[in-house]
């Protein structure tokens, strides 16, 4: 028995033309489908080269590979973004395109050029059945780059700045013929939070969330040696790569591709850092420098990883900031020789003035270009304005090139540099008592250097600390309780001198224990920090005084809250390079909520046994409610 359907005339022409639509389709391209077999039959979906390009990246470490680019005209299938397969076929269809290349829009062969040309090698396109495009925007941009070389560029950590806070990374390109000289005239290609916001809290939360899109971008190198080396005083690491021709032209070409692509930006992983190794995976396969980092990315981490791969770093250069350089050349001059720099900057002493005549050439050399220096160090700042300070410049500019002596030598760079420092993530076991009731506690910090940790490769005076917790297990009862979870831990002893005078402060937030006045002990919420001041007395002691503020609160805290202000003060001592100190008071009336006085005072020590391992020794006393409390601990500090 056979069933007829009866179709309209014009239904039954639309069904016509589809099928024959679709039949075309299979078969209208015999080239594509040749490809598309010899792809599959060599498994180029999986392999490193294609996913890289790709952005693909197992979740966590974890769940199935994904892609981190957010963008969803960077892919040509529907599940582009999970399937590297579906992609690389709907790439090929999509080079036949017939799109003309206008100055707002691209053919397929040159907006993702990077993979065009890694798939023309590894399939061997005919030219006759696949013509190649011209691609005159992307030429035009590498010629005027004309590249040579790639450098890898770490500013240090600048607390003033949350998306800086552990240092930032960024890609040099040197073109042709330059030199040590004319570097300042490279490109820079720089990944970074698409905002303008101000509020460093709110840029923090948001950061960690993923608020932000991210994008990559291309900048003239002096630019941002003036962001990072002039306005925000940062030392800047420069880590030459030996990247060939062909590995610079894959780099750029991928570069070219991401243009004006969106990545959603985390601040502890997919940041600056992270989708720059991306480039380098890309440009030099095999390198997998994205893989050591499934869950977070420390700048200064990355340049280690970088700096960790045989044979990929050729040479290193230090640029110290102003700021740095200020310090050198103020050292090599006695206290009423900076007063007289300070008057010259000021034009408050002239320039025949019998103090500065009377001085040997060389010295007078020396006050006249630190006088210059300092003057633009605070033009810069916005201390002294342009108009004020262009002819002070100048007469000293002329009266320095009266003097026949040699320039001051320069800045040698650290010993250590930052990828000779301690590990940023740190896991710490530990036994102690408090009143006389043992404990033993475990504490992980992912990130990333406290005032206690040895110093070299870190910005010194300071410390930055993320998502720390401490898990503490009662001796006696057995009982395991979160004795403190820190959201964030800041803190920027920056010392004055002759010269400068940097602001001193921290900031605290998260969770910890706390003593009522009736003997419990609940996981109370706080804020609290402080301004003040620093001083450095010789290379080795450092002292403080901050005016400080709190805020707590907890369920059995009377109003459910405490807020108070005060002061503390330390000093941070290093006794031998292995052994340092740091003994602290510090006093708070709570003036609202929870009426009440408290007073601490401690000794830290910290004793390094290697680069990544030390012992920690707390001791404290406090004195609230009237009670007292004493603790003491030791713990093992393992960096990695």
């Amino acid at each position: 028995m056979t069933f007829r359907i009866a179709l309209p005339p014009l239904l039954r022409l639309c069904l016509v033309l589809l099928l024959a639509s679709l039949s075309c389709t299979s078969h209208a391209n015999p080239y594509l489908d040749e490809l598309v077999t010899a792809a599959r039959s060599q498994r180029l979906g999986e392999r490193e080269e294609w996913r890289a390009l790709l952005h693909y990246q197992p979740r966590f470490g974890v769940f199935a590979p994904r892609s981190l680019a957010d963008s969803p005209d960077f892919f040509h299938a529907p599940d582009g973004v999970t399937n590297a397969q579906s992609e690389l076929e709907a790439t090929l269809a999509a080079f036949f395109s017939d799109v003309t290349e206008t100055e707002t829009r691209q053919h397929p062969q040159c907006r993702f050029v990077a993979r065009y040309h890694w798939l023309k090698q590894e399939l061997g396109f005919d030219p006759t059945r696949l013509p190649p495009q011209p691609c005159p925007r992307f030429q035009a941009w590498r010629s005027a780059l004309d590249p040579q070389g790639v450098a890898l560029v770490f500013p240090a950590a600048y607390l003033n700045n949350p998306a800086s806070m552990y240092g930032h990374t960024f890609l040099r390109i040197d073109g042709r013929g330059q030199t040590g000289r004319s570097r300042l005239l490279s490109y820079a290609i720089n990944y970074a939070a698409d905002t303008n916001e101000t509020n460093g809290i709110v840029f923090a939360v948001r950061g960690l969330m993923g608020g932000y899109s991210g994008n990559f971008s291309l900048s003239p190198y002096y630019t941002k040696v003036g962001e990072y080396n002039d306005l925000e005083n940062r030392d800047v690491w420069e880590y030459e790569l030996t990247l060939t021709a062909e590995e610079i032209d894959r780099l750029l070409m991928h570069a070219w591709e991401l243009g004006t692509v969106r990545f959603d930006y985390y601040f502890l992983d997919e940041n600056c850092s992270y989708h720059l190794l991306s480039l380098l995976d890309v440009a030099r396969p095999g390198l997998r420098l994205t893989e050591r980092f499934p869950l977070w990315a420390i700048p200064g981490d990355t340049v280690r990883a970088v700096t960790e791969q045989t044979g990929l770093v050729q040479r290193v250069t230090f640029r110290p900031a102003r700021s740095t350089q200020l310090r050198h050349r103020q050292e090599r001059l006695a206290p009423e020789q900076l007063d007289l720099v300070k008057e010259l900057a000021a034009a408050s002493a002239a320039l025949d003035d019998p103090r500065l005549v009377s001085l040997p050439a060389t010295t007078r050399a020396e006050v006249l270009d630190l006088s210059f220096e300092y003057l633009e160090y605070s033009r810069l700042r916005g201390d002294v304005s342009n108009q004020q300070a262009a002819p002070r410049l100048r007469r000293l500019l002329v009266e320095r090139s009266k003097v026949d002596a040699p320039d001051i030598p320069e800045l040698p760079a650290p010993e250590v540099r930052p990828e000779h420092g301690h590990g940023s993530s740190r896991v710490s076991l530990g036994v102690g008592t408090r009143n006389a009731r043992d404990y033993q506690e475990l504490r992980l910090r992912p990130a990333y250097h406290d005032l206690l940790d040895t110093e070299d490769g870190y910005l010194p005076g300071a410390q930055i600390e993320f998502l720390k917790l401490a898990l503490r297990r009662d001796q006696a009862s057995g009982e395991v309780q979160l004795e403190q979870a820190t959201f964030a831990s800041i803190m920027s002893l920056a010392a004055r001198d002759g010269l400068l005078k940097p602001s001193s402060w921290r900031l605290d937030a998260g969770a910890r224990r706390i003593e009522l006045r009736d003997g419990r002990r609940p996981l109370a919420a706080h804020v609290d920090g402080g301004s003040g001041m620093a001083y450095r007395f010789g290379p080795k002691a450092q002292a403080y005084v901050l005016g400080e503020g709190a805020l707590l609160a907890a369920d059995g805290l009377e109003q459910g809250h405490a807020a108070g202000a005060g002061a503390s003060a330390g000093l941070l001592l290093d006794a031998s390079p292995a052994w340092r100190l740091h003994a602290y008071g510090r006093g708070l009336r709570y003036f609202s909520g929870e009426l009440h006085s408290s007073v601490e005072v401690g000794l830290d020590q910290r004793f390094a046994l290697t680069r990544d391992l030390a012992l920690r020794l707390e001791t404290s006393w406090r004195r609230a409610y009237e009670r007292d409390t004493r603790s003491a601990a030791l713990y093992l500090d393992v960096h990695f």
